[in-house]
């Protein structure tokens, strides 16, 4: 009996530690300045973390919140890469149809790029050692080279409205089409559209990848979907909030996160290549819908802001104003 209860205890134990993910909120970044925001981005190896704010990249100390830098005239910036062995940095301005380049140390900028039109994700491939970013109504994709910084290719992807980009680290590139509902497969070694894969899902905005199980994790309208990278089938759809427009992989502990603007985290387990779970639903702060991780320390980083409260009044789709001067960040660890 006492075998048998130890044994019954063990299992409780670690079901309890299975069913939940053990994040929590232990700090909030302000930032006091204007406008909205798209991506964060965390460089792990200078513990800097870079927000997209307005027409500028605010850059604070990951750890403490405190301000390091800002980078000015990024027309809508969207989103920020790095290349540490250059010791470059890459934002993707939307409205200027161009990436800002600048010195990961002193911030300076080093010079501007032009791109498709209105870049939004931008990303490092360590795989091809270039820059990429998705060009959301440019419908293409534009290659960068980090060494001379030009743009060496851009694949076309019929007019897509893209959003996310992940790489398989073996020269493809995954690409979230929103407005077609599918992911795209592009070969950067022939520069060529290898795929269209429909998702069976509305809305594709945020995407994550295992590249040891070969798993994409697409988030959709209030479900998250995986699929097959080597042959796009669809292994599963769990459900998590709404309003979500990132996503991000821990591939040490095997979790993916999706930062829901409704207010909460999804947690969701990868307990197999081919089963998943939610194991919690983290609760957060309205608008937070963009999310960061910390490959070292695990550590969450979401954008948000305060909002004025609705009138009474108000149509049923109404958006809350951002209360001027509120932009923050939402720090959670285990």
């Amino acid at each position: 009996m006492k075998n048998t209860l130890s044994t019954l205890l063990g299992l409780s134990i670690c079901m309890a530690g299975f069913s939940q993910s053990g994040y929590k909120l232990v700090n909030t970044y302000h930032i006091a300045s204007p406008g909205g925001w798209d991506y964060p981005a965390c460089d792990a190896v200078n513990k800097r973390l870079y927000l997209s704010h307005g027409n500028q990249v605010n850059i604070l100390n990951a750890a403490t919140g405190d301000s390091v830098g800002v980078i000015s005239g990024t027309q809508g910036v969207h989103g920020i890469a790095f290349d540490n062995a250059l010791n470059k940095g890459y934002t993707s301005n939307g409205r200027s149809n161009s990436v800002t380049v600048f010195d990961l140390k002193s911030g300076t900028i080093l010079g501007q790029i032009s791109v498709g039109k209105n870049p939004d994700w931008i990303m490092y491939d360590e795989g091809t050692k270039k820059i990429i970013t998705s060009n959301h109504t440019g419908g293409d994709i534009s290659v960068i080279d980090p060494v001379n910084d030009k743009v060496v290719s851009t694949v076309s992807l019929d007019g897509a409205k893209l959003e996310t980009i992940v790489s398989d680290g073996a020269g493809k590139l995954f690409i979230n089409a929103e407005d077609k509902n599918e992911i795209d497969v592009v070969d950067l070694a022939s520069g060529t559209v290898q795929a269209h894969w429909p998702l069976g899902a509305e809305s594709p905005t945020g995407l994550a990848i295992d590249t040891k199980t070969k798993r994409l994790f697409s988030t959709c309208d209030k479900e998250l979907v995986v699929m097959d990278a080597t042959s796009g089938k669809v292994v599963t759809k769990v459900p998590i909030g709404s309003g979500c427009d990132g996503a991000a992989f821990d591939p040490d502990n095997k979790i993916i996160f999706t930062s829901n603007g409704e207010g909460t985290i999804t947690a969701v387990k990868e307990v197999s290549k081919d089963e998943y779970k939610v194991i919690e639903t983290i609760p957060t702060k309205r608008g937070a819908r963009t999310i960061a991780i910390d490959p070292y320390t695990h550590t969450l980083f979401l954008p948000t802001a305060d909002y004025e409260p609705l009138p009474a009044d108000a149509p049923k789709n109404a958006r809350p104003r951002m209360i001027s001067g509120s932009f923050q960040v939402l720090v959670l660890k285990k």
